[in-house]
């Protein structure tokens, strides 16, 4: 069996406990300190295997880059994983035999593989998106795309930084950035209507060696049993009209203190089929915000009157002190809808209104061809000779359970597409469709099947 992931390539001869180790955020770091953080509580965003989580701590409730590197090396070395992994070895194609019933996968190695099965770990943006704008080549400064950050990080002190879009990575760049740079220009299209992080550092190891003991095998369990595969959910739809408008602003109010993504994931789940529920939930997120940003002209930009979507169906990031950077008199927002990018110069960035704001460095968070990019950008062809891109931009997007794809017989992948991927915690769906491949791989050993797909019915 072959498993898949970003830049890595896992040769396994049969279904195990290492499978359940699926996927590994790619995160940056700035400066000489890795500040870069994950948006799950610690407890959660671990494996759930006891031999993983009985000795080892964690330091913060959000760990950083740096610690969640230290984590995956514990668990590389607990569960032996490196002896079956080809490093830096790039899947660059893949077909299926219909007369063994097995892939040919290549690598740009030269190394050529024929397992029965092969399992995608590509994970959900391994696949970055530029954006084509004028002129990119021509700038004379420094250009870095939050997916591809140095290493060992990128000391902006005292520079001259621009940065474009505003999603997850764009607010951990411009937080960060505000504290050292000389001048910070952010270039927004859509607010990002993210929520406070509440971060604690450090947790005390007497506080994780009592919830080892009591709390940490239900968490795991509860895990699995809400919508987002966290330890808290949604409060029932008709919920939000039983309480009075002071209880509601009272559980408002406490899913903001306890932080995290409680005011997304644990509030009204009306807010997704009510619209005075999500004005409601909108306007009390509004208002936290104004409580921090000074300017009038800032605050339009950042949390305007009337949202520029829906609370809630677009992507939350958690923040720590990103809406006070723009309090800053060396920080400028550019509304890119009212004030577009028309070019890049070999000094900066040209708006419609003529100006070139000036730059040493720009970041590109532009984010990526999500989820199904990371599948599609390999050339994976099915029985019928179709690379799998193709196939969805000519039929659609079609999935069984979002883990397997008709005409791609004896191929899975945890993490994708139409599964709980954008919407979960991501060791969460990564167990429990990880599982699922395993007890479906484990099924098929034990009764000698040597070829399963979905059918066209049930996709």
């Amino acid at each position: 069996m072959a498993c898949i992931s970003y830049t890595n390539f896992a040769r396994l001869d049969s279904p195990s406990s290492s499978l359940r180790l699926a996927a590994v955020w790619v995160v940056f770091g700035i400066g000489t300190v890795t500040r870069a953080r994950v948006d799950s509580d610690f407890a959660l965003y671990q494996l759930s295997m006891e031999e993983l989580w009985r000795d080892w701590n964690w330091t913060e409730k959000f760990p950083g880059r740096q610690e969640l590197v230290e984590y995956f090396k514990y668990v590389d070395e607990k569960l032996d994983l490196s002896r079956d992994i080809s490093f830096n070895t790039r899947v660059t194609s893949a077909s299926f035999d219909t007369t063994t019933n097995r892939w040919s996968v290549f690598t740009d190695t030269g190394v050529t593989v024929n397992p029965r099965f092969m399992v995608l770990c590509t994970g959900v943006a391994t696949k970055p998106l530029f954006p084509v704008i004028p002129g990119l080549d021509t700038f004379q400064g420094i250009v870095h795309h939050t997916s591809s950050w140095p290493e060992d990080g990128f000391d902006m002190t005292g520079k001259r930084v621009g940065v474009i879009g505003t999603g997850a990575s764009g607010v951990q760049v411009i937080q960060e950035a505000g504290l050292v740079v000389a001048h910070l220009t952010v270039f927004q299209r859509t607010p990002n209507t993210a929520v406070a992080m509440m971060n604690e550092c450090p947790i005390s190891v007497a506080m994780q060696t009592k919830m080892k003991e009591d709390i940490y095998p239900i968490l795991f369990k509860r895990r699995e049993q809400t919508f987002t595969g966290f330890h808290y959910d949604y409060l029932p739809p008709g919920k939000f009209y039983d309480m009075s408008p002071e209880e509601r602003y009272l559980f408002l109010d406490d899913l903001w203190t306890k932080g995290g993504f409680r005011y997304w994931f644990g509030t009204f789940e009306d807010i997704f089929y009510d619209q005075r529920v999500n004005d409601e939930v909108y306007a009390f997120w509004r208002k936290k915000v104004l409580e921090r940003v000074q300017d009038p002209d800032m605050e339009l930009k950042l949390a305007p009157e009337k949202p520029r979507h829906p609370f809630g169906v677009k992507r939350v990031s958690l923040e720590q002190w990103y809406h006070e950077v723009f309090n800053q008199p060396n920080v400028d927002l550019i509304d890119i809808n009212e004030n577009p990018i028309v070019e890049i110069t070999p000094k900066g960035v040209k708006t419609q209104d003529g100006m070139v704001h000036e730059l040493d460095v720009l970041v590109l968070a532009t984010g990526f061809d999500a989820i199904t990019g990371s599948i599609s950008q390999i050339g994976i062809k099915g029985v019928n000779g179709v690379a799998i891109g193709d196939m969805w931009k000519q039929s659609g997007l079609l999935t069984y359970l979002g883990m397997t794809v008709t005409g791609y017989p004896n191929m899975f992948f945890p993490y994708g597409p139409h599964g709980p991927t954008a919407f979960c915690n991501g060791p969460t769906c990564a167990e429990v469709q990880g599982n699922w491949i395993i007890d479906c791989l484990t099924y098929l050993r034990e009764h000698n099947c040597s070829r399963i797909d979905a059918t066209q019915e049930a996709s």
